[in-house]
């Protein structure tokens, strides 16, 4: 009895696993006919849509090599995944400007913003006139003026560097606090003796130690330039 139980029961599995296969078998089946419908159906649309373009090309009087279309469809047909590498790339760029294009935008309204703010600080007019000083330049200077500007600006911003320095600019200063406060128009005149008599002062005699100290100075450093030339 157990035995017939325990037949019956492998005769229902493998009626169940039948019943399995065929509705997949059925499934399959019916996949391929919808396929089959499908082709079907491109078919027809693909071949209307060729004979009207055909019809469109002969109207407009374009004659299409039809050896030429087989060899470009084969060229496709051999390059395929070129293609579709192609059309990945096209996707991704267009995701990439869909990514790009808020944060383009925010950097143009950035830039606007700029422009605006440096419009309303005069930044534009003080570049507007600093064209007009280069003008002024291009027309006063020739290129040979600017070539021997490049071979001797390491000499000339040497000296830039000197004269800004603190002493030197106190130097300076002192100067020109001294002229501003001097008469010029009306220098009194120094006869021989006077000038004999002027120069025994404390402060005269000062000044004629600084001026040959100055220039034996200039003249050792002169030399020493020379020196190096060489």
């Amino acid at each position: 009895m157990e035995e017939n139980i325990k037949i019956q029961q492998q005769i229902d599995d493998i009626n169940r696993k039948l019943d399995i296969v065929l509705e997949e078998v059925m499934a399959q089946k019916e996949v391929r006919q919808t396929a089959s419908d499908l082709v079907a159906d491109v078919s027809v649309i693909g071949n209307d849509m060729f004979k009207a373009a055909v019809t469109e090309l002969d109207g407009a009087g374009v004659e299409i090599d039809g050896e030429a279309v087989k060899i470009l469809l084969l060229k496709a047909a051999r390059n395929i995944d070129t293609l579709y590498e192609v059309f990945g790339l096209m996707e991704s760029g267009v995701d990439l400007f869909h990514d790009v294009s808020p944060i383009l935008r925010q950097m143009g309204l950035d830039g606007i913003k700029l422009l605006n703010e440096m419009e309303s600080k005069g930044y534009i007019d003080f570049l507007k006139e600093s064209m007009n000083i280069m003008d002024h330049i291009v027309e006063h200077f020739s290129v040979e003026d600017v070539r021997s500007l490049a071979d001797n600006i390491v000499t000339i911003l040497e000296t830039v560097k000197n004269l800004t320095q603190p002493e030197m600019l106190e130097a300076i200063n002192n100067g020109v606090v001294v002229y501003k406060s001097m008469n010029v128009e009306n220098i009194p005149e120094y006869s021989l003796f006077k000038a004999a008599r002027a120069m025994n002062a404390p402060e005269m005699r000062k000044g004629i130690g600084f001026m040959i100290t100055f220039l034996k100075n200039i003249a050792k450093e002169s030399e020493k330039n020379s020196s190096e030339k060489k």
